[in-house]
């Protein structure tokens, strides 16, 4: 099973949803990098669980354990070692689960795989396991605002058919549906909560789309056909828990053009090479062009719901997923954090990469 992330900058998670806890090493993080402690718990918070109506109910601090490679508050260089402990497990909820493939979850694939599966939570499976990547990904941001002042950042822009139309300029989460949601427009923010709070009352769920920028990256950052920085991130946002889709760009929506239309212009703003469109979205040939990197990614409808559903179990026999337990009726909002960490840690390898090549 591949638990390693990344070619230079490299996260390797271990833990399970109902184990001890979750754990990761993070190997070939820059020597002198800032540790801002408080930034890192703040990102754990975002994507913690039980902070809203709209969240699983599970109760759960997400405090961590810082456990090596760092000395007088920066990094050594050496591998940083960090594990969150699990302290509302319940693995008994899913004694009823034991030999039942649950409708569109990994029990089926996991058990094909290797013949046997942590059926407490999903084990592996489950998205608290992507808490690690939201460790990572703070580290990762941390390195490319010292190294490069780049900033990532993610918002809902829709939930099941509520749609935010807009792009906004900057992201600002000031009430209880904004917080709740992730989505930066207030009164789009309160339908979101609305359609959602629906779902979970109906026993179902919903799924949605989160948006992601990457600002000030510079140009030349991205390795030609095979380790194209595109790919990179599609691969990333691919293995996130949920994600059934990603687009670059003008994405699907580029189809619908005329490449007169599509192409974006270049112009020259004193020394720097620019494009007056970017319909690219910040890639081309698999390289930045110093233009913001924008990206969307698609969540689908979360798999456990609170409804009866036909299944089979691990006999072949007809069976029935019972609808209990605690779940996330859409787990869009809080999967924010994890786009934004997936996508820091691709571009910081990325850039290390570059680095490592303009040095040969």
């Amino acid at each position: 099973m591949s638990n390693t992330f990344g070619k230079l900058f490299t996260i390797t998670t271990f833990g399970e949803s109902h184990g001890e806890g979750i754990g990761l090493v993070i190997d070939g993080c820059p020597a002198g990098v800032e540790l801002d402690l408080p930034f890192i718990q703040s990102e754990l918070d975002r994507r913690k669980p039980g902070t809203s109506r709209i969240t699983t109910q599970r109760k759960e601090s997400d405090s961590f354990e810082l456990l090596s490679g760092h000395i007088d508050g920066k990094t050594t260089g050496t591998p940083l070692g960090f594990f969150v402990r699990n302290t509302n497990a319940r693995s008994k909820d899913y004694s009823h689960i034991k030999d039942i493939f649950r409708p569109s979850h990994a029990d089926f694939t996991y058990h094909a795989k290797y013949g046997i599966r942590d059926y407490k939570g999903g084990g592996r499976s489950s998205a608290r396991e992507t808490l690690a990547r939201v460790i990572g990904g703070a580290i990762a941001k941390l390195a490319l605002r010292a190294e490069l002042g780049v900033e990532v950042e993610a918002w809902v822009q829709q939930i099941h058919k509520v749609k935010l139309l807009e792009d906004p300029k900057e992201i600002k989460l000031i009430d209880e549906y904004q917080q709740a949601t992730r989505c930066p427009n207030p009164a789009i923010a309160k339908q979101m909560y609305e359609a959602v709070d629906a779902a979970r009352r109906k026993g179902d769920s919903v799924g949605g789309i989160v948006k992601c920028r990457i600002k000030n990256a510079p140009a030349g950052i991205g390795e030609p056909i095979y380790n194209k920085l595109s790919a990179t991130l599609g691969a990333a946002m691919l293995s996130i828990n949920a994600v059934k889709g990603f687009e670059l760009g003008s994405g699907f929506e580029g189809t619908e053009m005329f490449g007169s239309e599509h192409n974006d212009s270049f112009y020259m703003e004193g020394s720097r090479t620019r494009t007056r469109s970017n319909h690219a979205g910040g890639v081309l040939g698999g390289i930045s062009t110093g233009e913001e990197i924008y990206f969307r990614v698609a969540f689908k409808p979360t798999a456990t719901i609170m409804q009866d559903q036909a299944t089979v179990d691990s006999h072949g026999n007809e069976a029935v997923a019972e609808g209990k337990g605690r779940h996330d009726p859409c787990v869009v909002p809080r999967a924010v954090p994890i786009v934004e960490a997936m996508a820091a840690m691709v571009l910081l390898d990325q850039w290390m990469l570059h680095k490592a090549r303009m040095a040969m």
